[in-house]
């Protein structure tokens, strides 16, 4: 990693070059060497319609291990905060388009950072971090654990007030994006805002400019 190079910046461009040479497996397994994970393009057609998945919309009491599908995963991010328009604009808003908002993604296997330029998985850490992500007992059994963080470095200037205001709203957009996909594709899905922010972000290894605003679990709806 170059000096003048930032770890986001150095897992983009790992991701690009690793992504094609990754696309042809089948799962989405753990690779002992960290390798970023491309995921399936996104299916951008079907699912219920809005009146009905906000009908469907809903906060989870329970949640199922089983893991999601590649495709249910790539899914779901993807209505987070993927990328929708040629020119980068993404599904959900950010303040000024400033994109400061970053997706962890917490599940067994370990911690990764979604990537929405090479629409893939970056890897962070190995650890399962599931359940520092709350006190909550379901939190470890979710497949996955999302983990919204505000890169204040990207963000415009201003008020302390107005930056919290700005992160906060970004992280809300999404998970409101990811309730409504849940709704229509029949997940769990429950946000929270009940964290221990300062443990999560040691466990994550975020700089003090990183701030965690929301957190939520998503999974099979349990049987």
């Amino acid at each position: 990693m170059s000096e003048g190079m930032n770890r986001r910046e150095f897992l983009q461009v790992t991701a690009v070059a690793g992504a094609a040479l990754a696309m042809g497996s089948t799962g989405l397994s753990f690779a002992q060497e960290m390798k970023p994970l491309p995921l399936p393009p996104p299916q951008k057609e079907g699912g219920k319609p809005l009146m009905e998945a906000l009908q469907a919309r809903q906060s989870a009491q329970a949640f199922s291990p089983e893991k999601l599908s590649p495709q249910g995963l790539s899914n779901l991010l993807w209505a987070a905060a993927g990328i929708n328009r040629p020119d980068g604009k993404r599904t959900s808003a950010t303040a000024s388009n400033k994109q400061e908002l970053d997706i962890y993604v917490a599940m067994a296997e370990g911690l990764f950072l979604y990537e929405p330029k090479a629409h893939a998985l970056l890897p962070v850490l190995k650890e399962d971090i599931r359940s520092q992500a709350g006190s909550q007992a379901y939190l470890k059994d979710a497949a996955v654990v999302l983990i919204y963080v505000s890169d204040y470095a990207r963000m415009t200037k201003g008020t302390e007030e107005t930056m919290l205001i700005n992160a906060t709203t970004g992280a809300a957009l999404a998970a409101q994006n990811v309730y409504l996909f849940g709704a229509s594709a029949g997940l769990a899905v429950r946000v929270r805002s009940n964290i221990d922010r300062p443990l999560l972000a040691k466990a994550m290894k975020l700089r003090p400019d990183q701030k965690i605003t929301l957190d939520q679990a998503v999974s099979t709806l349990k049987k």
